[in-house]
């Protein structure tokens, strides 16, 4: 693994290389870092050249001050840059969590760059926006969204040493069979106590105003497909939809309907993984993006 460092789109990225071949691109959620992708970068970067970034706000990339900072424009402008900076004309866009939100709302906007898009549990943003405004089941699930664009959001993530993070995260998914190695719970508390790192993460939800309604007249969603027209919804290129059916913050009702937006689109169901699929199942997931990546 090559640790490298690129002055882009106004910010330092750092991200994480390994391998040579077709390139594959792998984006982050929250509250996480490159390394929770590190099982996957070893096996798929024996024949491919994978990329890792630390997405801005996280970990070792720069943590811009100021909620605007963290608009989809330039979460989504990162990326087209790293490539940019990396010569790569096209890729295969690996994601989850935040990041798939990054990673749909890039292929929305430059499909031209991507070879085949790899969601975990994350769908469509517009399908989302749906469910977060109409679903009571999702708006209920969903509440941790506000708790996290409030003030208060930093104090509770940082609580007792990052117990939420610790309990929601690491052990949630060691419950779930993950094995993470007590370097790689270190490297990611690590990560949470890089200066600015909490902040930058909860800047995305802040950003994109997303959400169940709030009570006080807003619908509830987000702004990550405003200024789209409506052909710009409409994915033609190959997607791989993996998801961990005990999610307890995505629930299935936002897949429906995903067919009228996606035109070539693969599932694979995992009944014994919930959110942090990337942790849990790496071997499995791995394997799903080899068979993807050979039948299209």
């Amino acid at each position: 693994m090559e640790h490298q460092y690129a002055h882009i789109n106004g910010i330092g990225m750092h991200y994480v290389t390994h391998g040579a071949g077709e390139p594959i691109i792998f984006l982050h959620g929250f509250p996480e870092y490159w390394g929770v992708w590190k099982k996957p970068l070893e096996a798929l970067g024996k024949d491919h050249w994978v990329i890792a970034p630390d997405m801005r706000g996280y970990n070792l990339s720069s943590k811009p001050a100021g909620v605007e900072q963290y608009h989809i424009e330039h979460l989504v402008a990162d990326i087209r840059a790293l490539a940019d900076h990396l010569k790569i004309k096209k890729f295969t866009l690996v994601s989850q969590d935040w990041g798939a939100l990054v990673g749909w709302s890039f292929v929305l906007r430059h499909p031209e760059y991507v070879r085949r898009f790899v969601t975990i549990n994350i769908t469509h943003p517009a399908l989302l926006n749906r469910d977060l405004r109409e679903n009571a089941a999702q708006q209920q699930a969903s509440q941790y969204m506000l708790l996290f664009r409030s003030p208060e959001a930093e104090q509770f993530i940082m609580a007792d040493d990052y117990a939420f993070g610790r309990q929601a995260m690491i052990e949630a998914a060691r419950q779930m069979g993950a094995q993470i190695s007590a370097e790689d719970e270190a490297e990611m508390i690590a990560a949470w106590k890089q200066p600015g790192a909490i902040t930058g993460g909860l800047n995305y939800y802040r950003a994109a105003e997303m959400g169940p309604p709030a009570g006080q007249g807003g619908q509830g969603g987000s702004n990550l497909v405003d200024g789209l027209e409506p052909r710009q919804l409409q994915v033609c290129l190959p997607v791989l939809f993996v998801h961990g059916e005990m999610d307890p913050y995505l629930l299935p009702s936002g897949q429906e309907g995903l067919e009228e937006y996606v035109h070539n689109l693969t599932f694979r169901r995992i009944p014994d993984a919930d959110h942090s699929v990337t942790l849990e199942k790496p071997e499995l997931l791995t394997q799903y993006i080899r068979e993807f990546m050979q039948e299209n």
